[in-house]
């Protein structure tokens, strides 16, 4: 039994695209935090790079409301996991310069 190919509406994979070149991330580290596939995200990325964005996945059907609102909710809570890493990073950093300080 084969497993039935996941959809993306193009906001999402537009968000996605946007959310690799502005994070820093690898392409697999980007990928994890999206909830995709690796290839997919490489795919869409060339794409882009391309300008053919737009007619990826142009012969799909619609999405239903429920995913849509999963892929809002996957999207925001990468976002999410990517600012609290950075506020991870921050309190170490900090937390070794307090240590210094009091020595």
């Amino acid at each position: 039994m084969e497993l039935p190919r996941t959809q993306y509406n193009q906001e999402f994979r537009k968000e996605s695209v946007k959310f690799f070149k502005e994070s820093g991330l690898t392409l697999v580290e980007a990928a994890k935090r999206l909830s995709l596939p690796k290839e997919t995200l490489k795919n869409w990325v060339y794409a882009d790079k391309r300008g053919e964005l737009a007619t990826v996945g142009k012969h799909q059907k619609a999405l239903t409301e429920v995913e849509l609102e999963l892929s809002r909710v996957k999207r925001e809570l990468a976002e999410v996991k990517m600012e609290r890493d950075f506020i991870k990073k921050c309190a170490t950093y900090f937390a070794k310069g307090s240590r210094r300080d009091t020595v």
